[in-house]
């Protein structure tokens, strides 16, 4: 078994052995072992592990990437599979908002006039309804209002928020340029813009920005998908039942009996 120091790990990536030592005491990679006088020495596996764990740090970020090594390495593949999944639901999930909003706009600049609050056939929803749709807080929706962005209703008895179909609108993109690291004055603008169907250059603009970030995201998760299926294999995970080796009918083809 080849031995590797931390300088050798450290290297590769360009990054200090300090921040492989913290890697190892944070859970990211396997615990190294020390030889007779306190050295740590590596092998192949910790360096896998490391490769994974950067790669996964661009794909999902440093909580999902940390968590799902932390789960490997305490041998809970069930979990570290359920934070990917999760991953990939989010990109999914941003992607359809992004066409959503990418289709409202599209009919707002083709609208004669300014876009109206209408609920298009959908029942309103509450402040708390609307929060656990996007997965904020209500707070969070209190604050885009107060900054401008939401301007929804109020029930006339109650004097409870009401949100129609456009504010959803409104707070889905605002989700998702938020996501983007777009600060809320920008987002603030854009909103009124499509509000107003005109002037939507700065819209477009992010859109197709946020489009480009989603590509780059979805590819990024490829690449740590390899990284991540190197050290699984380096650590004998048993990768479920073999699958069959019969090829795949052609199409057209009647079924087999």
């Amino acid at each position: 078994m080849k031995h590797l120091r931390p300088f050798d790990l450290a290297r590769e990536h360009g990054i200090s052995t300090q921040a492989v030592r913290n890697y190892e005491r944070d859970g990211f990679i396997p615990p190294a072992r020390r030889t007779p006088s306190g050295y740590r020495t590596y092998t192949e596996t910790h360096a896998a592990a490391l490769r994974a764990y950067l790669a996964l740090v661009q794909a999902y970020g440093y909580a999902t990437g940390g968590e799902i090594m932390r789960s490997l390495n305490t041998g809970d593949l069930d979990a570290a599979l359920t934070a990917v999944d999760r991953g990939h639901a989010q990109l999914l999930r941003d992607r359809s908002t992004l066409d959503a909003v990418g289709r409202a706009v599209a009919h707002l600049t083709s609208a004669p006039g300014p876009a109206e609050h209408r609920s298009a056939g959908s029942e309103p929803l509450s402040i708390g309804e609307l929060a656990r749709r996007l997965g904020v807080t209500a707070a969070t929706l209190r604050n885009w209002e107060a900054v401008g962005i939401l301007t929804p209703a109020r029930e006339l008895v109650t004097g409870h928020r009401s949100f129609g179909a456009t504010d959803v609108r409104d707070a889905e993109l605002t989700h998702l340029l938020r996501r983007g690291g777009y600060p809320l004055e920008h987002i603030r603008t854009v909103v009124r813009q499509i509000r107003t169907a005109g002037g939507t250059e700065a819209l477009s603009a992010a859109l197709d920005d946020w489009r480009r970030r989603l590509t780059a995201r979805g590819v990024s998760m490829l690449g740590a998908a390899a990284q991540l299926g190197g050290y699984v294999a380096h650590l004998g995970v048993p990768a479920g039942p073999p699958a069959t080796t019969e090829p795949a009918p052609a199409p057209g083809s009647p079924p087999t009996v």
